[in-house]
């Protein structure tokens, strides 16, 4: 995605579709001030550059070191992201959804994705469904912030754990999303139980459609 800067310069916005590759697994937790650095294993980390922008459970965070011998990288979540994030919960083996930055000349199979998670949720209920899950998430409503775009509508499109979802039973607090057998295996919904927190982002469109309309008032 292109932003325009100024009369002639553009600079590039780093874009995710929602749809994830792999998830990755936590082999190390090091605290640094109010810094904390992780280091993940995947399949495809000997690929990774350092300053490359990486999608964890959601969040956009950028590669800072690269072992390719141990397929093993690491990225560092700053104060900010640990507070709006479920990153600050993650031990020593907790597997973590990934997701590169999608290519210009890419297919968008997702829904546009910025990686700024909004915030966490909770799971409160999964439900198997002859083949699929349903999964019901609580979080706190604010009517300031639903009037700015961070809700949820029928049909509509979410980020949960980094994963572009559709919304169904959408609620002024609450929601559910269907889930198919091979996101189930392939990213982290499998561990996701009652109490478990994730990551939310709501749909960047909403948020632009609520902030034109206010000013209509």
């Amino acid at each position: 995605m292109w932003e325009l800067e100024g009369a002639l310069n553009f600079k590039l916005i780093i874009m995710f579709s929602g749809i994830i590759e792999e998830f990755g697994t936590v082999v190390a937790i090091e605290k640094d001030q109010e810094n904390v650095h992780f280091t993940l294993t995947c399949t495809f980390a000997d690929e990774l550059k350092v300053d490359q922008s990486l999608s964890h459970n959601g969040v956009c965070l950028t590669v800072v070191d690269v072992d390719k011998s141990t397929k093993t990288y690491k990225v560092t979540a700053i104060k900010e992201t640990l507070l709006k994030s479920n990153l600050g919960l993650l031990e020593v083996g907790s597997k973590v959804n990934l997701e590169r930055s999608m290519m210009m000349n890419g297919r968008l199979d997702g829904h546009i994705v910025q990686g700024h998670v909004d915030q966490t949720a909770i799971c409160s209920k999964v439900e198997e469904a002859d083949g699929s899950w349903y999964y019901t998430f609580e979080y706190k409503f604010d009517l300031e912030a639903a009037q700015k775009g961070y809700m949820t509508v029928e049909k509509g499109s979410v980020t949960v754990n980094g994963v572009s979802l559709t919304v169904v039973n959408s609620k002024d607090n609450s929601f559910q999303v269907a889930i198919i057998p091979f996101t189930q295996e392939v990213s982290n919904f499998h561990t996701f139980k009652e109490g478990t927190v994730i990551n939310l982002e709501f749909d960047i469109i909403g948020k632009y459609l609520s902030k034109l309309n206010s000013y209509k008032k």
